[in-house]
């Protein structure tokens, strides 16, 4: 083991089923495998599920790694041929013994534990620490005395407090700031201010901004350079003239929600919010107005993560859509209050409202995305925080021409193991997409579903 001053990371297999290119995030740091880390790994490479495919690429980059060390491995395998790491990496060359006086059986867990404890004491003077994604361990590894954290590479923010919002308030002062040299214009009957002033190098393109003070002003930013940013007067959603399929915005982050929504220019949208903010309401008014009655989508195409919250109900019987239909109870529940149609249609009118609707709207599974391409489509893609990043990415690398993709969740209700809100996929999103001018992001604040749910959602 070379140098004494870097930190010996010992990785769970876990880590490695999460995020394969861990192997190269330890920078000068080195790693060390045990031997029955790898035996997991070889346990879980069958089958087509994320889980599986991840296991098989680690196997692929230790195999990559290990290639030109020739027989002997005790000297470690350097990391820096693959990337700027300067560490390196070791396997378990030799037999541990595992046992730990507190520690019952020869559960995996365990064996890894004891390898930890082994090269504590084997290298005292260098800092040995286990790398795992499971609580369990980690405590386990506490009560021992051997250090233990979480893997925080794949944390796209470290507080999801900082997270972009997607809307930021003007302060008082502004317009005395602001207000010089100021130009406003139509155009399309649209209005635009360009402003400039200290506070308009912090705008991001496509963020909401308003002013609640004498005179309330909404806008969109839609150009920022330097101190010069030119702003665009909202579309008021709550007015019941400018209704969407029905719907009126009932709050400012709805009404700033249904502008990007009903945006061409706005390729991809992500709405974070709570239950019952209206993420998926709002969605499909947004959907079914612009595929049925604007023509600009050929069909609206939705889709979710299928953990559940509770018990599994088992495999499930019928074609694809039919399998998802138990995971769709929210897109029903919305088609329902969307399809309050005139009370003169009568039952045979909103029948045919509703065949018509379900005609456009194609429920996905995300286990059959691979390699498929979606032309001129709404695609939503619902408890999207449930995601890694690297499914995101394979979802959102679906879209075609002419295809907006809506990403909808609450990163507060994330139901996969070993994904935290800092590594949500929808969190990774929210993150990389801010500033790029066919992007727009809002987090929704109040509920609007009943006095009951908003109460529920604050008091429990």
């Amino acid at each position: 083991m070379v140098n004494k001053k870097t930190k010996l990371f010992v990785l769970d297999t876990n880590v490695l089923l999460h995020d394969p290119s861990c192997l190269y995030r330890f920078e000068e740091h080195d790693i060390y495998l045990p031997m029955v880390t790898l035996e997991e790994l070889d346990n879980i490479k069958k089958g087509g599920s994320e889980v599986a495919r991840n296991a098989r690429q680690t196997s692929r980059f230790i195999e990559e790694i290990i290639a030109d060390t020739e027989t002997n491995l005790d000297q470690g395998c350097v990391l820096d041929k693959f990337s700027k790491n300067t560490g390196r990496l070791f396997l378990q060359t030799q037999p541990i013994d595992y046992e730990l006086p507190m520690l019952a059986g020869s559960k995996a867990d365990n064996q890894i534990l004891g390898v930890v404890h082994f090269l504590k004491t084997e290298y005292f003077k260098r800092e040995v620490i286990l790398v795992s994604k499971d609580i369990n361990i980690r405590i386990k590894a506490r009560a021992l005395s051997i250090s233990a954290e979480d893997y925080f590479n794949d944390k796209v923010l470290e507080d999801t407090e900082l997270l972009h919002s997607g809307i930021t308030e003007l302060p008082e002062n502004f317009w005395e700031k602001h207000s010089k040299n100021m130009e406003s214009w139509q155009e399309e009957g649209r209005m635009f201010y360009k402003l400039t002033g200290p506070q308009c190098k912090d705008f991001v393109q496509n963020e909401f901004v308003y002013y609640e003070f004498d005179k309330p002003f909404h806008a969109i930013v839609r150009k920022v350079q330097k101190n010069t940013a030119t702003l665009e007067i909202v579309q008021d959603y709550s007015n019941s003239k400018f209704n969407v399929w029905g719907i009126n915005a009932r709050n400012k982050e709805q009404n700033f929600a249904l502008n990007l929504l009903m945006d061409p220019n706005v390729d991809f949208v992500t709405l974070l919010g709570q239950a019952g903010t209206g993420k998926t309401l709002l969605t499909l008014a947004a959907a079914l107005q612009q595929t049925l009655d604007l023509k600009l989508y050929s069909e609206i195409i939705m889709t979710r993560v299928t953990v559940s919250v509770g018990e599994d109900i088992g495999f499930l019987p019928g074609t694809e859509e039919e399998k998802m239909n138990p995971w769709m109870g929210a897109l029903e529940d919305n088609l329902d209050v969307l399809n309050k149609s005139d009370d003169t249609a009568g039952d045979w009118g909103r029948a045919a409202t509703q065949d018509l609707i379900k005609s456009r709207i194609k429920v996905k599974s995300l286990n059959f995305m691979r390699g498929r391409t979606f032309l001129k489509k709404f695609l939503i893609i619902d408890e999207a925080q449930n995601l890694t990043p690297k499914q995101m990415k394979t979802l959102i690398t679906r879209a075609g021409p002419g295809t907006k993709v809506v990403c909808l969740g609450n990163i507060a209700q994330i139901d996969t193991p070993y994904l935290t809100e800092g590594s949500s996929g929808l969190t990774f999103v929210v993150d990389r997409f801010k500033g790029w001018q066919h992007n727009g992001h809002v987090t929704l604040q109040r509920g609007e579903r009943s006095r009951l749910a908003d109460y529920a959602a604050e008091a429990l």
